[in-house]
């Protein structure tokens, strides 16, 4: 039987080359892709694949947060994820958002498939670039670090926050979250509350730091 994957990545050309890769193995099967988070979420919620591969770096929702809502409300689909960030604030919050492994981008192409195969028989699978002595040192110095979006705001501010810091209005966050624009300003005030930050500017800069969103993927 097929292991049923699908592909978000915000890059045409990426899940192009990705479904060729994988469309040549037997036991693999794409199902479909995803250009976006939130679509990825959709996607998953209607075809529940067994995999998704997930790039971190995605207008809209980011791979942390949609891995997050797809491992909390999709039983049993497990994530990968395939990114350029080598960054441990990525891996962590990756890892700590349900991902069942993590591969890095420059990595050979038979290394996808085999991620693929263990994450299928429930084995975690982690890029060997991320070695463990490193990870290990992540996480003993997680609880260390100051605080992050990710301890300090919800999960619909980080949404907010994302949007934000990508330039989108008031009243198109509030469109595409599908909530009323008071509700916006509410979350804008909130958060710039939280994190004693006074411009939209300064929380474009945090949003970027913090891994949210940034300049390129």
């Amino acid at each position: 039987m097929s292991v049923r994957i699908l592909l978000a990545d915000d890059h045409k050309i990426m899940r192009e080359g990705l479904k060729a890769l994988l469309e040549r193995q037997p036991d693999i099967q794409v199902m479909a892709e995803a250009e976006n988070g939130l679509e990825a979420v959709s996607l998953t919620q209607k075809l529940k694949p067994d995999i998704v591969i997930m790039d971190i770096g995605m207008e809209g929702l980011n791979g942390i947060e949609a891995t997050r809502q797809i491992v909390a409300d999709i039983p049993g689909v497990k994530v990968i994820a395939l990114s350029m960030h080598s960054d441990k604030r990525f891996v962590i919050e990756m890892l700590k958002a349900g991902a069942f492994g993590y591969l890095l981008k420059d990595s050979a192409p038979e290394e996808l498939t085999s991620a693929i195969r263990a994450v299928a028989a429930n084995q975690p699978y982690l890029s060997p670039k991320i070695t463990d002595v490193v990870l290990k040192d992540y996480l003993s110095t997680l609880s260390r670090t100051a605080p992050t979006a990710f301890t300090v705001l919800t999960a619909r501010e980080r949404e907010v926050l994302q949007l934000i810091a990508e330039g989108k209005t008031t009243k198109q966050i509030a469109s595409a979250l599908q909530v009323g624009v008071k509700t916006i300003e509410t979350h804008r005030q909130q958060m710039m509350e939280k994190l004693n930050i006074r411009s939209i500017a300064e929380l474009t800069k945090y949003a970027v730091r913090e891994g949210l969103t940034s300049l390129d993927s």
